[in-house]
């Protein structure tokens, strides 16, 4: 049975925090809140972690995975970034937007989309993931929590530990979270494109 914590969404309590980072480190597999919709976040280098969000999300290995990063600084070392890219960048994060960016070497193939070689990055505007962050020192894996099938994510703590309680390592609560996920731009080419229209306004980046 998954763990429950109540975590401020303003003023994290350090103590939960540790602990998250702990399960985390640990191959623990965790629901979180984000500025976009509840995420499963887990540890990068874990292959398990990987399969299973595979399983619960109900989709194979083209599907991109989100690299979710405490600040730019981190994007620049897991993704080539240019010098437009990084200014789209730096005036978009940290916000509801994920940018599809060429993967660096510092990942492990296994997140990469097999064929473009690429991964999606972002900076979320949430104080709770933030802190995770913060806390790990690194970046987490991580997919919208949006179930095979179903057309709308879950935003409510409650009903995901209710039905993924024996597939979650822990349910992070911290308030309302919102149904939008993310707005989806790939970089890969020679100008932003629009790839899935989210909670992050297309006014910021151009389109």
């Amino acid at each position: 049975m998954s763990q429950f914590f109540e975590i401020h969404p303003d003023h994290p309590q350090p103590r939960l925090i540790r602990q998250a980072a702990t399960i985390l480190r640990d191959g623990g597999l965790i629901a979180v809140p984000t500025d976009a919709a509840y995420s499963l976040v887990g540890h990068v280098g874990d292959a398990k972690v990987i399969e299973r969000i595979r399983r619960i999300r109900g989709v194979d290995e083209r599907h991109h995975f989100t690299l979710m990063c405490r600040d730019l600084s981190q994007i620049a070392t897991y993704a080539r970034v240019d010098n437009a890219q990084f200014r789209l960048l730096k005036a978009t994060t940290p916000g509801a937007y994920t940018f599809i960016l060429e993967g660096t070497k510092e990942l492990p193939r296994r997140v990469l989309h097999p064929k473009r070689k690429t991964i999606g990055l972002r900076v979320p505007d949430h104080a709770v993931m933030l802190a995770l962050l913060e806390e790990l020192g690194e970046p987490v894996i991580s997919s919208s929590l949006l179930l095979p099938d179903e057309d709308l994510p879950l935003t409510d703590a409650n009903e995901i530990r209710d039905r993924l309680e024996r597939e979650l390592e822990l349910v992070i609560e911290s308030g309302p979270c919102g149904l939008e996920p993310t707005t989806v731009v790939d970089l890969t080419g020679g100008a932003p494109e629009l790839i899935r229209e989210g909670k992050g306004e297309l006014r910021a980046l151009g389109l």
